[in-house]
Formats: structure tokens, sequence, C-alpha cells
């Protein structure tokens, strides 16, 4: 039995960058949808749990149809780099964002609900910056919740048994 190297190495790479860009993506959604009082908050929370509910083809066709060349980002892209964004490791890193997303935001807003509100209360009284208070009271507070299951929820996602759309990317079907 021979080990396709390439696709192994390939696979640690994208879940590496994907999960930092979700990451870096997640926190600031996640903490807005925490403690955002916008009344329609819940539209945001429902379009960023589209990929959940989505079929994961259409999904995929969706995530063909956004990059390829005929779309407005695929003909930007095309004009500023030379070549599509489709079937690239580019655009295989932004489908498994778009997949991945909800699996690092939710987890991280119900981390930071836990946080209680008195805390940053204080921590505002004492003249805390509110990056500070995050920083110093909410970011401590939520480790452990976004250690235990956020990171695995990000890794299997991008690449885990849902490969959805580097399947797409690449034109497996």
């Amino acid at each position: 039995m021979s080990i396709d190297w390439q696709a192994f190495w390939l696979t640690l790479e994208l879940a590496a960058v994907v999960s930092a860009i979700l990451f870096a993506l997640g926190l600031p959604i996640a903490y807005w949808i925490a403690f955002s009082r916008w009344r329609w908050k819940f539209l945001v929370e429902a379009a960023l749990a589209l990929p959940i509910v989505l079929p994961p083809t259409v999904l995929g066709f969706y995530v063909l149809l956004a990059l390829g060349s005929r779309s407005p980002l695929g003909r930007w892209w095309q004009s500023l780099t030379g070549h599509t964004l489709a079937f690239t490791f580019a655009g295989l890193v932004i489908g498994s964002i778009l997949y991945s997303l909800p699996f690092a935001v939710q987890p991280f807003a119900a981390s930071f609900s836990s946080v209680d509100r008195k805390l940053m209360a204080a921590s505002a009284t004492l003249g805390a910056s509110p990056f500070r208070t995050f920083s110093r009271v909410v970011l401590p507070l939520s480790v452990p919740g976004l250690i235990t299951g956020d990171h695995g929820r990000i890794w299997r996602g991008a690449h885990g048994r849902r490969q959805h759309p580097r399947r797409h990317a690449y034109g497996f079907h």
C-alpha cells in the first residue's frame, strides 16, 4: 500500500492555514455575536450557519460559481494574478473557510457568552479599554472553551471527513 504524501502534506497545510485564518476571523465575529445588542443579530447568525444547513454539494456548487472565471470575484482575481481562483490552493482555502466558519464562530461565541458580564463591567469601571478588557478578562476566562472543543472542530472541519469544498475545488464529485 502506497501513501500519497502530496495529498497528506496538502491536507496538513490546508488545515493549518484554515485554522489560523478561522481563529483570526472567528474571534471578532464571535465576540460581536456574544455581546452585541443589535436587533437583527439573528440574521448574521443565520447567514453564518448556512454552511451547516446547506447540503455539501450545493455549498460546493455555490463556491465554484463564486470563484469561477465568470464571477466578479473570479474575474478580479484573474486580472490581479493572471490565473483563475477555482481549482487552486487559494480557492481551496476560501472554500474551506466558508465551510468551517460556523464551526469556529458558534463555539467561540458560546465560550464568550459564558463570561460574567459583571467582570467586564468592573474592568470598564476601572478604566480598561474594550481591547484590554477582552485580552485581560474575556479571553483568559474563555480559553478552556476555545481550546477544548473549538480548535478540534476547526481542524476537523478543515481536513476531516467533511472535505466537500476540497472535493469540489479539485473537481472530484
